[in-house]
């Protein structure tokens, strides 16, 4: 696996920490961290391709493939600032090119899979389709999560695209009664195997606390080391 695309079952879910703990985990390869369309911030500020470097490492090369300023979805963050959207062959293309130099490229979604990156309906998932790459799904711990988890994973299905697994972008210290069950209803829902949980706080740690903790967090076949089971 070279190429991973990461995505989410909605937006401010944890899908920027979850990529820097699989960049922390990938200590030792060269990683590169591809971010289509950052919305919601002005040049200059640090976007989450930048953030998953901090935290990950200096192994880690961040880049964009565009900035728009206002907080939205892609395609209308693009039209209402004039400006020319992303193309899913862009994305692919620049993930291809990083892959020749890197040993694993994260190409972190906005929002979930589905968020338009263009007025004429290209998604995510048309990038992945492209790319045929394996797509990692990051979902919330509580109320709610199994019906999004599903809702994604059969998209992906409908779409002949792999969905690697899902992680849980921010589980709080004391997870209620529904957390504590997701956890093993999660997999049934995504039809796929639950590769880690990220404490929630886990952006805030120091980036050597975080590189070190990082694998604690994530199965093996994320670099990690957490218990499966």
């Amino acid at each position: 696996m070279s190429i991973l695309v990461v995505t989410g079952t909605g937006t401010e879910i944890g899908k920027t920490i979850v990529t820097a703990a699989v960049a922390a985990a990938a200590a030792g390869r060269r990683v590169a961290v591809l971010k289509p369309a950052q919305t919601g911030l002005e040049p200059g500020e640090p976007g989450d391709a930048a953030e998953v470097a901090r935290l990950a490492g200096r192994h880690v090369t961040a880049v964009e493939l565009a900035r728009f300023p206002e907080p939205l979805a892609p395609a209308t963050a693009a039209r209402r600032a004039g400006m020319t959207p992303v193309r899913p062959h862009e994305i692919a293309e620049a993930a291809e090119k990083l892959a020749t130099e890197h040993d694993l490229v994260l190409v972190e979604g906005a929002g979930g899979l589905l968020v338009r990156f263009d007025d004429n309906g290209a998604t995510l998932a048309d990038a992945a389709r492209l790319l045929a790459a394996p797509v990692l799904v990051v979902a919330p711990a509580g109320l709610g999560t199994l019906n999004s988890t599903t809702l994604t994973s059969e998209a992906l299905r409908a779409r002949g695209l792999d969905c690697l697994g899902v992680v849980i972008g921010s589980m709080p210290a004391e997870p209620d009664l529904a957390e504590r069950c997701n956890v093993a209803d999660l997999p049934v829902a995504a039809g796929a195997p639950l590769l880690g949980v990220v404490p929630a706080g886990a952006g805030a740690l120091d980036p050597a606390d975080f590189r070190a903790r990082a694998g604690s967090w994530l199965d093996e076949r994320l670099g990690g080391r957490r218990p499966t089971g």
